[in-house]
């Protein structure tokens, strides 16, 4: 993944974290100049990497598959799915405290939106990204706003367009999916504003996207109040969020 460097500058602990399992480029004025990558160790060693995560229960196998094979597979099942880069991934079920911040920030989003043209959404809601007609993406963020449902709905009542904001709540088995491979996603295609709500550090990070790079972003803790880059006066307590 790419990062600008004052991203780096600003969350540097968490970038030397996520680079255990991905290289991370850091470019200056669009320009890559240093990769922050993991140590490896000797061939033969203990498997490579700074930091170290038991298997997430994310992952479907972790064995490619085609969309036309995930489409399959989700047709008729009561389980919750998302396919991203090729990959099959099974949702489980959430705990309590990622139920609580969903709740307490969608009811804030209803509230903020009523009589707007953007609406928000809330999971299970399958939105299909493509990074290009080949590479196409199927995930189920915690909460959406839709700003172009009328004109994106299908024949079959799916939405196929893009949200304007998307929000994730971590837990234990999904933060680097969605630290790093969702953020990916996301600012790949056309998501302008990403809210990360982390209950395990009670903190959110919110990131603006622009021209496939982030443009700013800033993390909002316990006291704080959340505040969108793109909707002038959307916030939301954090100690309701994580109360």
């Amino acid at each position: 993944m790419k990062i600008n460097s004052t991203e780096l500058q600003n969350n540097f602990g968490k970038y030397l974290m996520l680079a255990a399992n991905e290289d991370i480029i850091i470019t200056r004025n669009g320009r890559e100049i240093a990769t922050l990558s993991a140590v490896k160790k000797e061939v033969g060693g203990p498997e490579a990497g700074l930091v170290q995560e038991k298997a997430a229960e994310y992952s479907y196998g972790g064995r490619k598959a085609t969309y036309e094979e995930f489409l399959k597979l989700t047709e008729n099942s009561e389980e919750r799915y998302e396919y991203i880069d090729g990959e099959i991934y099974l949702l489980a079920s959430p705990r309590t405290r990622h139920q609580v911040a969903l709740t307490e920030l969608f009811v804030m989003f209803y509230n903020w939106f009523q009589g707007q043209k953007c609406a928000p959404f809330v999971a299970p809601y399958d939105i299909t990204l493509k990074r290009s007609p080949e590479n196409i993406n199927v995930v189920q963020p915690d909460i959406m706003v839709i700003c172009d449902l009328e004109e994106k709905l299908n024949d079959r009542d799916y939405y196929m367009g893009t949200p304007t904001l998307v929000v994730e709540i971590l837990s234990e088995t999904t933060r680097r999916m969605d630290l790093i491979k969702k953020l990916d996603l996301y600012m790949a295609c056309g998501v302008e504003e990403y809210w990360i709500v982390n209950p395990l550090n009670q903190e959110v990070t919110v990131y603006l996207f622009k021209d496939n790079d982030v443009s700013d972003s800033r993390t909002f803790r316990k006291a704080d109040r959340v505040e969108s880059f793109i909707f002038p006066g959307l916030t939301a307590e954090t100690a309701k969020i994580f109360r």
